[in-house]
């Protein structure tokens, strides 16, 4: 039942992946992403042309991308240059008027950001930390026209955006659309983002995990939300090389709402380019249930995260998102383990759980209408935010720190959430019971609190 209320009624943003091509006999055109073992030499890059059109070169991580028909995979598989290839696979999770805020500091507090004790129903922000002078690079969907609604121009690093199309279901040859980022059609990212930094409901200011952070929109899912791992693996590429050169005093984190049912080559070197860089890399878990967590978030490096809900959902009505205290000191028994968080599997690693059940932020489902609008959405696209978000505050406190130490602190200092049952008041106002197992939380609930404080 609980299932069937997300899907009627918050949009749960199930996140899967499916192969874009299958390789075989088939002469059809697909995009196949290529990682080489050694560097991508114009003789390389030559003789892979032989077999098809090279779109594009990651010389930092010795990857291509290129496409070619579906026959010949197997040709370029056995090439004694290429460690591996395999068909791109699926990957999804003008302004007008502006806010006149510059961050929402001392904005009213939801239920989920008083869950990971970064503030206090009636009190505000209990936590000194805000995310100053920490980037977090949002690979998602992008931002909507209307963003500047929702967010203080101030908090967008407008000049590190960046959008990445193309792959296997594009057949045009542009790359990096200009300012396309800022165009977005899905919603995803405009939600997503707001975890991090708070937004404008309707004039009144909403706080943020990391409110004083900067967010670069990278947009690598296109308008429909889905995209494909050659194209995340760009965008990561992109953040671990701002954090190499413009941004090498700034601590950069990412956070990717997003994932697919198995790693690609090319993803994977991504991800070990840019923890090597310093990046923090932050991934939700997935919203498969007992099938099994989505990549990158099952990679073990990675910081991965479940969706957790609170046991005050509805139980005072229909602004109980606003107007509810979650306890203090945080107590494990206030929250539950959603049905569709994702559970971790033989081999895979979840590592945390954040808020993921009815949570509020600016979304559009019209694009072509910019008055603002605001959704519950549910699933671990929006607990990962709320880790990224807590993830900056630890590099605030330390910028030296490395992503297996970020993971070290969250999980160490994590409240723990062991396999159980919670009754709570479902939105039609009925009691029902919710149940997970022990591989279903991870290490438990993230606390900033815990995490900031959290000595070896």
């Amino acid at each position: 039942m609980r299932r069937a209320f997300f899907l009627l009624l918050m949009l749960v943003l199930v996140i899967a992946s499916v192969p874009m091509a299958q390789a075989g006999s088939s002469n059809k055109n697909i995009q196949i992403n290529v990682l080489l073992n050694t560097d991508a030499t114009d003789a390389i890059l030559t003789e892979l042309g032989g077999h098809g059109k090279v779109r594009e070169v990651l010389y930092q991580i010795d990857a291509v991308t290129m496409q070619a028909p579906a026959s010949e995979l197997a040709a370029i598989q056995a090439l004694p240059f290429v460690a591996a290839a395999s068909p791109d696979a699926e990957r999804t999770g003008a302004p007008i008027d502006t806010v006149a805020a510059t961050d929402f500091l001392n904005g009213l507090n939801t239920w989920d950001q008083d869950a990971v004790d970064v503030t206090d129903a009636g009190v505000g922000r209990v936590e000194a930390y805000n995310g100053e002078g920490v980037y977090v690079a949002v690979l998602d969907t992008g931002l909507h026209d209307s963003w500047r609604t929702y967010f203080p121009e101030e908090r967008i690093a407008v000049e590190y955006a960046k959008a990445f199309a193309g792959g296997a279901n594009d057949s045009s040859n542009t790359a990096e659309p200009t300012n396309m980022w800022e165009h977005d059609q899905n919603g995803h990212g405009t939600h997503v983002t707001s975890t991090i930094l708070g937004y404008n409901l309707r004039g009144t200011p909403i706080n943020g995990v990391a409110p004083m952070a900067k967010v670069i929109p990278v947009k690598v899912l296109g308008q429909s939300g889905s995209g494909t791992s050659g194209m995340v693996a760009a965008g990561i590429v992109y953040v671990a090389d701002l954090k190499a050169g413009p941004l090498a005093d700034h601590p950069v984190v990412i956070n990717m709402s997003l994932g697919g049912s198995a790693l690609d080559a090319i993803e994977k070197a991504a991800l070990d380019y840019a923890i090597e860089k310093g990046v923090i890399i932050v991934a939700s878990a997935g919203n498969s249930g007992e099938f099994g967590m989505g990549y990158p978030g099952a990679y073990a490096p990675v910081i991965s995260v479940a969706a957790s809900g609170w046991t005050g959902e509805w139980a005072s009505g229909g602004s109980w998102w606003l107007t509810g205290d979650v306890a203090d000191p945080t107590s494990a028994a206030d929250f539950y383990i959603t049905d569709f968080s994702s559970r971790e599997l033989p081999g895979q690693e979840l590592d945390v759980a954040a808020p993921g059940s009815w949570v509020v932020g600016p979304y559009q489902l019209n694009s072509g209408n910019n008055k603002p609008s605001y959704y519950f959405l549910g699933g671990t696209s929006m607990a990962s935010p709320h880790v990224a978000g807590v993830a900056a505050l630890l590099m605030q406190q330390d910028p030296t720190r490395t992503q297996a130490e970020v993971e070290a602190i969250l999980k160490n200092s994590a409240i723990p959430l062991p396999a159980g049952c919670r009754e709570i008041t479902d939105v039609s106002g009925a009691m029902i019971n919710i149940c997970w197992g022990d591989d279903a939380s991870g290490s438990g609930m993230v606390s900033a609190q815990n995490a900031l404080n959290y000595t070896e």
